[in-house]
């Protein structure tokens, strides 16, 4: 009998070691593949995810420049990055300093609301203590056929090539010459950039040391298109398996919104407001005749839902809004809460009221009996 339980234990430890094994393995062999407002693809057995993406857009009624920032974590040291455009784009590295400029711009503001009965924290209902290796030479048997490169460039930790495809397999097989594999579901979502003959702006990414993993904030890219409305892509974030977080600030001459969801979870105005920046710094540079600045916050967390590209309009007016951060204080005077000092004097008025109750027949009493003799009566009249 004991035999048989030490030997059916030691077959349910096998089992879950075995499922953990499978899980690891599985997680070795399918890539975590991830996007941004493009297509994030690792290298062969290796993962990456986006966990972030913040990106500036800024339209002035005929350029469209885009500002993006994505921070990744995963064990892959090599990825590539697909982004469409619908025009032909110059691209550039950006400033970091701009994302830095952006964030004290439209930090919400901190004020102090006061309450009067104690919540957690306050006593007594305190629970605890407060307390890189070069880009690949040009040759003719670089890419298929299908694709045309545009130009390819180093710019930092990124091989830029801007590409023309006329079909999602012309992209495969270019990344595939270059040694990434292609997820199987991104082709479909290729496919209406491909019919509206869209360009496309793709990048190796490569760390400055060799086998180090791509993790963290990456450099920002900048790219710069015409377009004849603004437009934010992010249908190729479709096949990411993790949820989607995305910043996307708006410079425009007035305040912008976005048409619909796509998909997400409703977009929340984070600020909107003129911009106010330093003379000479990269967040006036970009903001020059786009001065209107809208900041947006958006949540996937089913990133297969998305519909569609994310296309920017006017908003109705061009109100200005900023989040205010309350800081929960106990009102207090002279350092004792007012509760208390309520409480405590209403307590004490009522023990003086029924100690005067109590006391008073007895009082009454215990006056002297001469004390108590009735007055005389007024003498009557004379006469």
């Amino acid at each position: 009998m004991g035999g048989s339980l030490r030997r059916g234990a030691r077959g349910r430890v096998l089992t879950v070691v075995l499922a953990l094994l499978a899980l690891q393995l599985g997680s070795l062999v399918a890539p975590a593949y991830a996007c941004g407002c493009g297509a994030l693809v690792p290298g062969s057995r290796q993962q990456v995810s986006v966990g972030r993406e913040v990106s500036v857009v800024r339209w002035d009624g005929q350029q469209e420049q885009i500002v993006m920032r994505l921070s990744v974590t995963g064990d892959a040291d090599r990825a590539a990055w697909i982004m469409p455009v619908p025009r032909r784009a110059t691209v550039k590295l950006g400033d970091p300093a701009l994302f830095d400029e952006l964030t004290a711009a439209t930090a919400p503001v901190e004020r102090a609301r006061y309450h009067f009965w104690p919540q957690d924290g306050d006593w007594p209902l305190t629970t605890g203590d407060g307390a890189g290796a070069p880009p690949p030479g040009e040759s003719a048997n670089a890419a298929p056929p299908q694709v045309g490169v545009v130009g390819r460039q180093r710019l930092g930790p990124f091989d830029v090539a801007r590409l023309t495809a006329t079909d999602p397999g012309a992209l495969d097989g270019w990344l595939r010459t270059n040694g990434f594999a292609f997820p199987p579901r991104l082709e479909s979502a290729l496919q209406p950039y491909v019919d509206r003959r869209w360009e496309y702006v793709a990048v190796r990414l490569t760390p400055e040391t060799a086998g180090t993993p791509l993790n963290g904030a990456l450099d920002p890219l900048h790219l710069t298109f015409t377009a004849d409305s603004p437009v934010y892509p992010m249908r190729l974030s479709r096949p990411a398996r993790a949820p989607q977080s995305l910043g996307l600030y708006v410079l425009a001459p007035h305040r912008m919104e976005p048409a619909s969801r796509i998909g997400g979870e409703r977009p929340r105005v984070i600020f909107a407001g003129r911009v106010a920046a330093t003379s000479g710094t990269p967040l006036a540079e970009l903001a020059d005749g786009t001065p209107f600045l809208t900041a947006v916050g958006q949540k996937f967390p089913t990133p297969a839902t998305i519909s569609g590209d994310h296309e920017l309009r006017r908003a109705a007016t061009d109100d200005s809004y900023r989040q205010v951060i309350y800081e929960e204080r106990l009102r207090k005077v002279g350092g004792i809460p007012v509760w208390l000092l309520t409480v405590g004097g209403s307590l004490a008025a009522l023990a003086i009221g029924l100690v005067w109750l109590t006391l008073r027949p007895r009082l009454w009493e215990s006056v002297p009996a001469g004390a108590q003799q009735t007055p005389p009566a007024p003498p009557g009249p004379i006469g």
